[in-house]
């Protein structure tokens, strides 16, 4: 079981850093003026590259987790409260893959300073996540 829920926290770890950095990739590509063809596509693939490197680590993540959930019973209102909160974040990072395909077809229509905002919902999230685990409140 311990080795499952260090490949667990690894899995979640590398998901994490891909849903802190890559809407920071978004903020320089709504900064990135008209002109600047060069610099917005070397962006728009180093989101790409990211995107596809984090999806697998988040799906393994969910999996290692639900492993861990029903294989070993875990119990409490507080892992309820934790999936809901990673059922959250699946669907920012799904809507992270929806705001890169508006990148590239050129459709952003956000500013960066939206984008400044919108990446600090993991930032949140992960922290009420690591109170439920620890603290096991309810």
């Amino acid at each position: 079981m311990l080795i499952l829920k260090t490949l667990h926290i690894w899995m979640v770890i590398s998901w994490f850093a891909g849903l802190f950095y890559l809407p920071r990739i978004y903020v320089n590509l709504a900064m990135v003026p008209a002109d600047s063809v060069a610099e917005r596509d070397r962006l728009l693939l180093m989101a790409g590259k990211l995107y596809k490197f984090m999806t697998p680590l988040g799906i393994l993540a969910v999996i290692t987790g639900l492993w861990l959930w029903f294989g070993y019973g875990f119990q409490g209102g507080w892992l309820h409260a934790k999936t809901t909160l990673v059922a959250v974040l699946a669907a920012y990072h799904w809507h992270c893959g929806r705001l890169l395909g508006d990148f590239r077809a050129g459709r952003n229509a956000r500013s960066h300073v939206w984008f400044r905002f919108y990446n600090e919902l993991p930032v949140v999230v992960l922290l009420i996540v690591l109170f439920l685990v620890v603290l096991k409140p309810f």
